[in-house]
């Protein structure tokens, strides 16, 4: 890190091309490309494997269980990139530029496994229905030490603990901010540079954790795609200060863990926001926060990616742990922020910061189809002064939502059941690994005492 200039500027040399693609667990994957070759890319001529979208968090592309790649001798598909996505990288040489694309067969057809067409797939229901989606997303990660590596743990900056323990709870705290203002301001010059729609950055409850908020697009994929660049432009500004961020749903045992809530509303042909209380029909928000509700279950493998996705998920915590809904509640999985007005809209909380950006918008844009397509009922509204008593809880378990993912005829509708099939069968392979594996908790509580 010594060589990386701390103001966030590039240091110079020659600017590069990159075409990157969206993998099952929202990494990015793709080609480097010296600039002036950027002319193969619009010509469509970037050749990558089909089954790099296929990989596992480790990398594996798991043909013994997929059958995608070696079996079928592991063939490449067209990457077409989406020229709406070209972006600078302003933590490269001068010229740098990266763009995103989604995976083709030959044939023209977008990839059954690629998480933007899938998410295409959904907005183009809404497009047929004269219906247009308006999404925002809100991110949460940590800045750590830059330590990580050497120690194997996360630890906060060292100018946010005294001691080396943590200064204690920062929600909304300035002198957080104040602290990592080099950093933030990287983050800021890099976001502004992209031309991405950030707004408030704030300070959260854990120690060195934010959250930045991107304003309201009516383009979900661009949404998404604005939320995958924000968490490569966290990561990029933090390596620019010796440091690392994270987007890992739980990285401290005892500090808050970081969402990715989704904030969504829906307008008609003349752009009038068909979920306004006042001016549409009254019934219909509570019908779409039905909806999303009864498809909460089923879909929260992809709320909830990873093992250390259900850490989050604690009793009285700002993680939902049950499928309730509320005006205002922020205690509630689906949270009514506005009812009338232009503003009126649902605010999705279930997710961590680790989800696929592209597979959550998709999931919860198809559970909000239900809602529009048939008039449900929420049931009972939570409020501060009571809860339903027939509140139905999200898992805790990584394998059981495996099992309901892989069994709902909603996500093959949504997601189609090739992968529905391919997701879950990866993330069983995953929640296995996990469940076969004795931790360090193991050691400490048992092996003592038993």
């Amino acid at each position: 890190m010594a060589s990386d200039r701390m103001d966030g500027k590039a240091e110079g040399g020659d600017p590069r091309f990159e075409i990157l693609i969206v993998g099952m667990n929202g990494d990015l994957r793709g080609k480097q490309l010296p600039s002036g070759a950027e002319g193969k890319v619009w010509a469509g001529e970037i050749r990558l494997p089909t089954s790099t979208q296929s990989l596992d968090i480790w990398g594996d592309d798991n043909d013994d269980i997929t059958g995608l790649s070696l079996t079928i001798g592991d063939p490449d598909g067209m990457v077409v990139a989406d020229r709406r996505s070209l972006a600078p990288m302003p933590w490269a040489p001068d010229g740098s530029m990266q763009v995103l694309a989604t995976m083709h067969e030959f044939d023209g057809s977008p990839s059954f496994m690629d998480p933007r067409a899938i998410l295409a797939s959904v907005v183009e229901r809404y497009r047929v229905r004269g219906l247009t989606p308006v999404v925002a997303t809100e991110l949460e990660f940590y800045v750590m030490s830059g330590g990580w590596r050497e120690t194997g743990r996360p630890s906060p900056p060292e100018s946010l603990t005294y001691r080396g323990e943590p200064n204690g709870f920062q929600l909304y705290d300035m002198s957080a901010v104040d602290a990592l203002d080099g950093y933030l301001k990287t983050l800021r010059a890099y976001a502004k540079a992209q031309g991405l729609p950030a707004d408030a950055t704030t300070a959260e409850f854990g120690p060195g954790q934010f959250e930045v908020n991107l304003l309201h697009r009516p383009d979900a994929l661009a949404a998404a795609d604005d939320c995958l660049y924000l968490k490569r432009i966290a990561e990029q500004a933090a390596r620019r200060h010796g440091l690392k961020s994270t987007c890992m749903a739980k990285p401290y045992s005892d500090h808050a863990g970081s969402g990715l809530h989704v904030h969504a509303s829906v307008i008609d042909s003349q752009g009038r926001n068909i979920l306004d209380a006042k001016g549409g029909e009254p019934t219909r928000l509570k019908s779409v926060t039905a909806g999303l509700l009864d498809t909460m279950r089923a879909a929260q493998l992809i709320f909830a990616p990873f093992a250390n996705s259900y850490r989050r998920f604690q009793p009285g915590s700002f993680a939902p742990v049950d499928l309730t809904w509320g005006s205002g509640h922020r205690g509630t999985a689906i949270r009514i922020p506005d009812k009338d007005g232009p503003a009126a809209r649902i605010e999705h909380r279930v997710a961590g910061a680790d989800a696929n950006p592209y597979l959550l918008l998709a999931a919860i844009l198809g559970g909000m189809l239900l809602g529009l397509d048939s008039e449900l009922d929420p049931g009972e509204e939570t409020t501060p002064a009571h809860t339903p008593a027939d509140t139905t809880r999200l898992t805790h378990d990584f394998l059981s939502a495996v099992e309901t993912f892989r069994a709902s005829p909603f996500i093959a509708d949504i997601f189609g059941a090739r992968y529905q099939a391919l997701y879950g069968d990866t993330k069983r392979k995953e929640a296995l690994a996990h469940l076969r594996t004795v931790s360090d908790f193991d050691y400490r509580t048992y092996l003592p005492r038993l």
